[in-house]
């Protein structure tokens, strides 16, 4: 993205925090950004196009902050899940998405809500992976309804703590609380054998929109994470897994290197390994 185009995105930004979305005209966006409506259509179809690569930019920027902090950390360690959901729910407060995200979802614009809908399902695909990281494969069947609790909680009680606290208030205490009520919640729902939603709807709700599939980082730093949690004691099996996240990270991944360090590794991951070269093979076929 050129520095052109991501002063608008910063200008519209701004704009849209300030006036609200809908108050704010294309107009408003070419004044204050000092750019010609042709220049406008240029990089943008719509001002709703505008808007989604907002809370593109935004995301991709938290999700990246968001999966540095796994970096040599046990992916089943419950405070290291604790530290990504308070960064990512920081960085939503810092560049206003819930606003955002309220006054466009309530406002019966169907091309935006479903935008927001699918950022949903990837949030909850994400924090469904996360506890499958944390939790025992027992409790596999009951993780969508632990998703989608964990999310609902989060929200309310971020509601109301920052009432109480005032909005400068740290996030860490409230997600501490509530990622471990959930994580009780799932002992005790795994005893009893009950589950509302099976797992498996993810991936029918998921793909519901042909424009946005599951990103591609996200399933293979999925896969990384359960090979982690494969050989979490191994210093040498941690360090091959974060070198192959951080070159994958790079503008131009050196394939050479990335499928030289698979083929060292242990035969007893065969199954992970051979889906994570997959997914690998893949993408960079598609880029090249």
């Amino acid at each position: 993205m050129n520095d052109r185009k991501r002063n608008v995105i910063d200008k519209a930004h701004e704009l849209f925090i300030e006036k609200g979305f809908h108050s704010t005209s294309i107009q408003d966006i070419l004044d204050y950004s000092g750019i010609s409506k042709g220049t406008f259509y240029n990089y943008f179809l719509s001002k709703n196009e505008l808007l989604m690569e907002i809370f593109r930019a935004a995301f991709r920027k938290m999700e990246m902050a968001r999966d540095a902090l796994l970096l040599g950390q046990d992916p089943s360690d419950p405070e290291v899940f604790i530290r990504q959901i308070e960064l990512q729910m920081t960085a939503n407060r810092e560049n206003k998405i819930i606003p955002l995200f309220e006054e466009v979802y309530f406002s019966g614009d169907k091309e935006l809500k479903k935008f927001i809908e699918i950022g949903q399902m990837k949030t909850l695909r994400w924090y469904s992976d996360r506890l499958e990281n944390i939790t025992d494969d027992l409790c596999r069947p009951y993780l969508l309804d632990a998703a989608i609790m964990l999310n609902g909680i989060l929200i309310q009680n971020v509601r109301f703590y920052r009432k109480a606290n005032g909005d400068s208030a740290s996030m860490l205490p409230v997600v501490r609380f509530s990622v471990t009520r959930i994580l009780n919640l799932i002992e005790e729902v795994t005893m009893s054998q009950e589950y509302l939603l099976s797992p498996e709807l993810l991936d029918a709700w998921l793909p519901v929109s042909n424009r946005e599939a599951l990103d591609w980082r996200s399933k293979i730093h999925s896969v990384i994470s359960r090979l982690k949690k494969l050989d979490c004691e191994n210093k040498d099996h941690l360090l091959k897994l974060n070198f192959i996240e951080e070159e994958l990270r790079s503008k131009a991944p050196r394939k050479f290197l990335v499928d030289s360090i698979l083929f060292s590794m242990s035969a007893d991951f065969d199954r992970e390994i051979k889906e994570l070269q997959g997914l690998i093979d893949e993408h960079l076929l598609e880029k090249a």
